[in-house]
């Protein structure tokens, strides 16, 4: 499982989302994250050593407009600069966070699909939670964001907007449908590690929604799919290995929202 704290150039450190039903939501996400014998996850959504790494808010006035979707918050080197070009090249700007002295603190923006996503400075490293502190057993796994993708029907536009937004560099992940040969794409970190994926809607992928799929790890895969039916939430899709077993899945949540479950 990748660490949660990547505090570098177009990593992902932490995702929200504002939903209604707060309650109802809150109580789907701790059952469903919540799963084996030592969960990834407590109860109140923040990883083992206390510090968030998905929030779950509640849906007020303030955030009446943002829509239905996790929205990861993207490092970037100059949050108004990519601001401005998502905008230049299709995007639209939804908040925007300043300080007193008007310096761009974060920002939210839909891309040309309505994909939601979050800018935010490259956090320090020295700002982060170790291992040593925060934590009664800091040895114990934590939950993090372990890969994010986003599905849509022009992947090639869509990876340019996001190398020129965040300034990923890309790879090519060679791909077939039918008979037909095409590419995804990975987009990598300044080191060439992959840090998301942008792919096409074809083949298996063809019903996914064009929204940012945060993947989360959870102690028991099969438990927690199980309880997304019980809480009220839908599976959209099933990965399994030539074993048979979960590899991953993706789900709605009771009001919507879509993410992804793989095992931790």
């Amino acid at each position: 499982m990748s660490s949660p704290f990547l505090a570098r150039l177009g990593g992902v450190l932490s995702a929200d989302i504002a939903v209604p039903e707060h309650e109802r939501e809150v109580r789907f996400y701790s059952r469903v994250l919540c799963t084996g014998e030592h969960p990834l996850w407590r109860e109140d959504l923040m990883n083992s050593r206390g510090t968030p790494i998905i929030g779950l808010g509640e849906r007020t006035a303030e955030y009446a407009d943002l829509p239905l979707q996790w929205m990861p918050h993207i490092q970037v080197a100059d949050v108004a600069a990519s601001a401005q070009r998502a905008v230049e090249l299709g995007g639209r700007e939804l908040m925007h966070g300043k300080d007193d002295d008007g310096k761009s603190q974060w920002a939210v923006l839909l891309d040309a699909n309505g994909a939601a996503f979050g800018l935010i400075p490259v956090v320090a490293a020295d700002a982060l939670p170790t291992a040593e502190g925060g934590s009664a057993d800091a040895s114990a796994p934590v939950g993090g964001i372990s890969w994010l993708d986003l599905t849509v029907t022009d992947a090639s536009a869509t990876r340019d907007f996001y190398r020129q937004v965040v300034g990923w560099s890309v790879q090519e992940v060679e791909m077939g449908d039918a008979d037909e040969r095409y590419a995804d794409f990975h987009m990598l970190f300044g080191d060439g590690s992959p840090a998301a994926g942008v792919r096409h809607a074809r083949g298996a992928n063809l019903e996914l929604p064009p929204v940012w799929l945060i993947h989360l790890p959870v102690g028991d895969l099969a438990e927690s799919l199980r309880r997304v039916r019980e809480e009220g939430g839908r599976i959209l899709q099933v990965t399994r290995g030539a074993d048979g077993e979960h590899e991953g899945a993706v789900i709605q949540d009771p009001v919507g929202a879509c993410l992804a479950l793989v095992p931790g």
